[in-house]
């Protein structure tokens, strides 16, 4: 691949700073959710996009362990950078992003992916955060950034951040194909064909081993990404929220298909086709419950590289078929949008970025990372090494090991997943690919991404809690369905009908 000449290192001033919240300085691969490093202050008021820049960067990891400084330093080495990642866990990214935000204690670049979480809204309608609106255009990538993405990632108008640009729909569900062919089963068009496949990997010993040691859906603890948002979808439950024709707000959870949803799940669970421990289960775990042969019904298509990945040696004789398109029987697909395109925001604080030219630096960085080199490094790492592409042109990668250690950890950090298309040689991946493409065509959206609520603002994310926790109880069978309207009726009591009313406010003023 055609590897871009950079310009002449310009020397600036350079700052040491204490970051940490005991003063220590921190690796470069430090998990910690606080300041860490040495970095560049930018102290000159004139940007040039070619000089060295030095800066922090707090960060999601969604694999086991950070990657390994090779990728890494070729990134720093195309835009002339050097950074210093702060990890935080996707497991703990609630609890150590939010604690972060209130205490101050950031980055130069602040990865914000919970865009409903009540902390993380306020903090950027309080003014801790740049508005990179008016910068976007200034860039080759950035200024590609689609009208509606941006307003989808905006609050009352204002951009606190460079979206993430994702899919419209990554939903759908994943199936231990082998496990279909066994039983003589079909993959499923319908929630009946589906609940019947989760019986029969659950009863019918679909890997022949003659022992009942398998179940259907594997599952984790939490609404958005579990199994329970994406078979609402196919319920016709509403993305969050529904708006009638006289834009009144009714929440998703105050629906009927969402109570339909409820039953469904509560059914798998009593049968013992869904996870037993989902409610106590991380990510990481509920893929091994795949890797390791345990259960053969997985949700989320994106993710079907790295379960392949992470059977390897455990399950030779898997097969994975990704499905999007499954009915409530009225034959009309539909699936949830994650933020209508977007998956959060790369946020600059005003605390650590305190002058026009450095945004404007770190503005540059964001762009090049959207550079095709940049992006295959995110992506496969380094051609030859890490992947190749065949005699058809497809994307491989040739050493698995060395990719999850070095280059895999990176691609959930790429600013972008829609401005390139790579075909993949794995035809299970190939073809997930394209059936999250085809989600676009019947995506729901979430009406609420655009507007902006106070109340939800401040208390969004405690109130969310109590819905979350009817629902697991209800789904366990620790609470019935007159204990769950009860908790709807609390949820309205406690503020939710002042978020109501203020989101049918907001959209008012849209329609002006």
């Amino acid at each position: 691949m055609k590897k871009r000449l950079i310009s002449s290192v310009v020397i600036v001033a350079l700052m040491s700073s204490i970051l940490g919240a005991c003063g220590g300085k921190e690796s470069a691969n430090s998990g910690s959710a606080g300041k860490a490093g040495s970095k560049s202050t930018n102290a000159s008021q004139e940007y040039d996009p070619n000089s060295h820049l030095e800066f922090t960067w707090l960060n999601i990891l969604h694999t086991p362990s950070p990657p390994t400084n090779t990728i890494k330093s070729k990134i720093e080495e195309y835009t002339n950078t050097k950074i210093t990642f702060n990890w935080v866990p996707d497991a703990s990214k609630e609890e150590r992003i939010t604690t972060a935000l209130a205490s101050g204690e950031l980055a130069d670049i602040v990865t914000l992916t919970m865009m409903t979480n009540s902390t993380v809204r306020s903090s950027l309608k309080s003014g801790l955060f740049w508005d990179v609106g008016p910068y976007l255009d200034d860039y080759p990538n950035l200024k590609n950034i689609k009208p509606e993405v941006r307003e989808a990632a905006s609050i009352e108008g204002v951009l606190y951040g460079v979206p993430f640009q994702k899919n419209l729909a990554r939903g759908g569900l994943i199936l231990r194909k082998d496990w279909l062919d066994n039983l003589g089963l079909e993959v499923p068009t319908t929630l009946d064909e589906l609940y019947e496949i989760a019986r029969a990997f659950t009863e019918d010993d679909p890997d022949g081993n003659g022992k009942h040691d398998t179940i259907g859906f594997a599952d984790r603890s939490e609404l958005r990404y579990s199994s329970f948002k994406t078979l609402s979808s196919y319920f016709g439950t509403p993305n969050g929220w529904k708006v009638d024709e006289d834009g009144k707000f009714t929440p998703e959870f105050d629906t009927p298909e969402y109570l339909e949803t409820l039953k469904y799940s509560r059914k798998l669970y009593e049968n013992g086709y869904l996870a037993q421990d989902f409610a106590v289960t991380a990510k990481k775990d509920q893929q091994q419950q795949i890797a390791q042969g345990k259960a053969g019904i997985y949700t989320g298509m994106v993710d079907i590289g790295s379960l392949r990945n992470l059977a390897e040696g455990l399950q030779s004789e898997l097969e994975l078929v990704p499905v999007n398109k499954i009915s409530n029987g009225d034959g009309v697909y539909r699936i949830w949008s994650e933020g209508s395109g977007v998956g959060g925001l790369l946020a600059f604080p005003k605390s650590e970025v305190k002058t026009e030219a450095h945004l404007k630096r770190l503005l540059q960085f964001v762009d090049n990372l959207i550079d095709e080199e940049v992006y295959m490094l995110m992506t496969g790492g380094i051609e030859g090494v890490h992947y190749e592409f065949d005699e058809n042109g497809a994307y491989k990668v040739i050493d698995s090991e060395l990719w999850q250690a070095d280059a895999q950890p990176f691609s959930s950090s790429r600013p972008s997943e829609v401005t390139y298309t790579l075909k993949d040689a794995n035809p299970e991946k190939q073809l997930a690919n394209e059936l999250i493409r085809e989600n676009d065509q019947f995506a729901v959206f979430d009406p609420t991404v655009p507007l902006d609520s106070a109340t939800a603002n401040e208390q969004g994310t405690e109130l969310e809690k109590l819905i979350t926790d009817a629902t697991f109880k209800f789904i366990m069978g620790q609470g019935d369905e007159e204990d769950f309207k009860k908790a709807v009726e609390t949820w309205k009591k406690s503020g939710g009908s002042k978020i109501i009313s203020e989101y049918e406010e907001a959209y008012q003023k849209t329609k002006k």
